[in-house]
């Protein structure tokens, strides 16, 4: 079959890879769409894949083609949206209900082969069945809403909170939409991309500008979220939560990124600083969510290629142009 290869550090390419055999609990999924996402340019760079080659792809939905001896839940034609989390379910952090902590951490599309390609296996625990309304090639949308989702979990946000969220990219713009819905008083972008800054605004931003100090809160902000892992960004971010309020670094950071914090500060004004990891318990709630059109899949999905033009994907995300991309096979 074809599938998308990032075969080395810095090279991506499409290949004839041979085609998935379905373990006893795994079903074999013939893939609609395969989102682009931060990640995929981290493991480009060399981090988080433990090994290369690997095809690469954990934002993606399709249709059940094939089950393993022992699947009962699926059969072939179940349209599908899966969630790419791999636990061990056996470590500390597992068996305390931490499992995106997992000691034994992996996940499809980065640790072992994903949905940029023809067909994907995955448990079959995994898979989330696709209600009759939802495209199967816009489900793609519902792994990175489901970490938002965990975003929010995170947050424990409270009602009438002023929200500033940092990057207008797809992830930014989720986190907009969940700020609408959990009762904030405001929620505020910012972003140095012009275009991006258009889409907040289509979505109902309160106010969108290209830094914090054309935003009229010289208080600063309850809840600040960096949606970049851009280190400047971060810096900023910092000084613009208000007293008792909460800093949220949601955004993958290159593992060299370092930032400064003012430790009395912290103190003093009782600021909380904390990070969100991929997937928690989520993936349902989101799939429920995106059912009951949470997210607009003619908004978030800007460009739709086809898997030979997967590098050239690839490059177009890293630029920065256009929001979600997705590749279909």
């Amino acid at each position: 079959m074809k599938a998308a290869v990032i075969e080395s550090v810095g090279k991506a390419v499409v290949a004839e890879v041979p085609d998935p055999t379905p373990g006893p609990r795994e079903v074999v999924v013939e893939v609609a769409a395969c989102g682009l996402c931060g990640t995929d340019l981290h493991i480009l760079q060399g981090e988080f894949a433990p090994k290369l080659p690997i095809v690469p792809g954990h934002e993606f939905a399709g249709t059940v083609v094939g089950v393993g001896t022992q699947v009962t839940e699926l059969s072939a034609g179940d349209r599908v949206a899966v969630d790419p989390s791999l636990y061990c379910h056996e470590c500390r952090y597992c068996r305390t209900g931490h499992n995106n902590l997992c000691e034994r951490w992996a996940a499809i599309g980065v640790t072992t082969a994903g949905g940029a390609a023809r067909y994907a296996v995955a448990p079959v625990a995994n898979c989330v069945r696709l209600p009759d309304h939802i495209r199967t090639e816009d489900a793609a949308l519902i792994e990175p809403l489901s970490c938002a989702v965990r975003g929010y979990d995170v947050l424990r946000s409270r009602l009438g909170a002023h929200v500033l969220i940092y990057g207008s990219g797809t992830m930014g713009l989720m986190m907009l939409e969940l700020a609408k819905r959990t009762g904030a008083a405001s929620v505020d972008v910012v972003d140095v991309n012009p275009s991006r800054l258009e889409t907040a605004r289509r979505l109902g931003v309160s106010a969108a500008a290209t830094t914090p100090d054309e935003l009229d809160r010289p208080q600063g902000w309850d809840v600040v979220v960096d949606a970049t892992g851009n280190a400047a960004a971060i810096q900023d971010g910092l000084d613009r939560v208000a007293k008792a309020g909460t800093f949220l670094q949601f955004g993958v950071a290159d593992y060299a990124t370092r930032v400064t914090i003012d430790p009395y500060r912290i103190y003093n004004q009782e600021i909380t600083i904390t990070g969100s990891m991929a997937v928690l318990h989520s993936f349902e709630r989101a799939a429920e969510l995106f059912a009951n059109g949470v997210l607009d899949p003619e908004i978030f999905i800007s460009d739709r290629l086809p898997l030979d033009r997967y590098p050239e994907a690839l490059a177009q995300f890293a630029a920065g142009v256009g929001r979600k991309i997705v590749v279909v096979p």
